[in-house]
């Protein structure tokens, strides 16, 4: 994929946000509504074409295209296709779309816009936690919504199939919620968790140090011990101690937001924009809700001179510390990073 491709795609889907973020505006004529969807899917429509040099191609072709050649991520393919469903839809259907459907086409927005922003980063692994399809692979069984695709089932009917496999998950999670209630939050916060935070609210880190511990060797699973040596450590500017603890807490548990977000604190703490940035995408695709990770993570985009891609994510944060890194020149000075403590 040539870089001038992606900047074009990603200049050509900027105008695609203001559209998306009004469908969370229940005030409006429906039919507007309807009109923001239709217009929403021809600006997606244009910044597809342009992620393929300009092709010709439209709508689930295009798509399916694209995927084939690896130039979007399967999560990214189906958020396209939601929307332009959800189009499909809006011009055949008088009466505007409901809630739920509006919720939806924004949420298939924010998946493909985060895959955009994570590909250009040259992170596609970010973007889309499947594995890309072989270029060999058939470009009917690119999108399981193909007609193609639904073939006739051998074996036991899917009810049969699923009631067995929720059975067996349950009686796991009866198991490990005996063993580990901690994983499902029956026993709360450690106590020696808890503690180590009252320290260092207080300021006393060596006594939360040594509570943070601890709780590593009580709960040598849990990555929230790992996530507080990581922050005490970057505190007292221990750069190994505290690129250790993460990468422990990331080993622990790859899919926690938090450990995502605190680790992308630690390395904008540093000036490692780059390497913040990607964390904080993996951050927010992990969870969409988490403000404080979309606040920094605009500040990083605002610091390496992004400054529209900076303003999108700054819009949904709202306010907070990060407002003080954005009201600074891009590529300014950063100043202190009061990342949210994790709780």
């Amino acid at each position: 994929m040539s870089a001038a491709n992606q900047r074009a795609s990603r200049e050509a889907l900027a105008p695609a946000r203001p559209l998306a973020d009004r469908l969370g505006q229940r005030d409006r004529d429906p039919e507007d509504q309807a009109a923001d969807v239709i217009e929403l899917w021809s600006v997606t429509e244009h910044a597809l074409r342009a992620l393929a040099g300009g092709s010709a191609m439209s709508g689930r072709g295009l798509v399916t295209a694209l995927r084939q050649r690896n130039l979007i991520t399967i999560d990214q393919a189906h958020a396209a296709i939601e929307i332009k469903d959800a189009r499909d839809r809006m011009a055949d259907r008088p009466g505007g779309p409901a809630a739920m459907e509006l919720d939806a086409v924004r949420g298939a927005f924010d998946r493909l816009e985060r895959g955009f922003l994570a590909l250009e980063m040259g992170a596609p692994q970010l973007a889309d936690t499947t594995d890309f399809v072989s270029l060999d692979t058939p470009a009917n069984v690119l999108l399981p919504d193909e007609p193609s695709v639904r073939s006739a089932r051998r074996g036991p009917p899917p009810g049969v199939i699923l009631g067995a496999l929720v059975a067996f998950l349950l009686g796991i999670g009866v198991i490990i919620a005996v063993l580990r209630p901690e994983w499902f939050g029956l026993g709360g916060t450690p106590r020696d968790v808890e503690r180590g935070i009252a320290a260092y609210r207080e300021g006393r880190l060596a006594a939360a140090r040594s509570a943070f511990e601890e709780a590593a060797r009580e709960h040598p699973r849990m990555a929230l011990p790992q996530i507080w040596l990581g922050r005490v450590a970057r505190d007292e500017r221990d750069d190994l101690s505290a690129a250790r603890a993460f990468s422990r807490a990331d080993q622990l548990e790859p899919e926690n937001p938090l450990v995502h977000r605190e680790i992308g604190a630690f390395h904008l703490a540093r000036g490692r924009l780059q390497q913040a940035a990607e964390r904080y995408v993996r951050a927010v695709h992990l969870d969409p809700d988490d403000r404080v990770a979309q606040g920094w993570l605009a500040c990083t985009l605002h610091r390496q001179g992004r400054v529209d891609v900076a303003g999108n994510f700054a819009q949904r944060a709202g306010s907070g510390p990060w407002m003080q890194c954005l009201s600074s020149p891009p590529g300014g000075a950063l100043g202190q990073v009061p990342a949210a403590p994790p709780q």
